[in-house]
């Protein structure tokens, strides 16, 4: 990932924080000479120290899933980014651009045992059930176990210890406060979620500087 330091994300506790609101990964690797791409959702584990790891699974058949043991494998989760238009600046003769927060992952794959890998199901429902409440939280023992023998069967788990972990949050920092201010108001205007999202992320990191 290219990182102008000013718009670095290096601290590991922040760029946690944010992969466990992002949990909706791809992942990139070689298989067979080939470069291929999966998407899971993950569950984040804060060891191995000192950057942690990603639990994720993948149907069988797709392609990425037959990676080798060992084989590096990359991570990328895109959050909220947004458009953001010249106009809203405070000065005059400037260009349009594009805010985000991405984070990126390196590390070696390793495959995980038919136990793990019915933990990782676990753990998966649970972090995501656990924003459901107060309904009751589904759980794996919901489903006949003849049922989820053959939905096992179907899927293969992996753990990913990080190597590399690195984040990005390009939201401005090389403008001054005025444009950066009016910049949130043009984002917050346009209303939709991602660009309520991207202003709300700019605000954050303007008023972290300022204190």
């Amino acid at each position: 990932m290219y990182v102008p330091a000013h718009f670095a994300l290096s601290d590991v506790a922040a760029l946690h924080a944010f992969m466990r609101s992002n949990v909706f990964a791809v992942f990139a690797g070689n298989v067979a000479g080939r470069i291929q791409f999966a998407y899971a959702p993950l569950v984040l584990d804060p060891e191995p120290a000192p950057l942690g790891g990603v639990r994720f699974h993948l149907a069988r058949a797709n392609p990425l899933a037959d990676i080798e043991e060992g084989a590096e494998l990359k991570l990328s989760i895109m959050g909220p980014h947004a458009y953001v238009s010249p106009d809203w600046y405070a000065t005059p003769g400037q260009v349009p651009t594009w805010n985000y927060i991405a984070v990126e992952g390196l590390g070696r794959v390793r495959r995980l045992s038919d136990d793990g890998l019915k933990q990782l199901l676990f753990d998966l429902a649970a972090q995501e059930e656990s924003a459901l409440a107060p309904k009751p939280a589904w759980t794996t023992a919901r489903v006949p176990p003849e049922r989820l023998n053959v939905l096992l069967n179907a899927i293969v788990g992996f753990r990913l210890p990080f190597e590399m972990l690195e984040g990005k949050m390009k939201l401005s920092q090389n403008r001054n406060p005025e444009d950066r201010k009016a910049a949130i108001e043009g984002l917050t205007m346009r209303g939709d979620s991602a660009s309520v999202a991207v202003a709300e992320a700019m605000r954050n990191a303007l008023d972290q500087e300022i204190r």
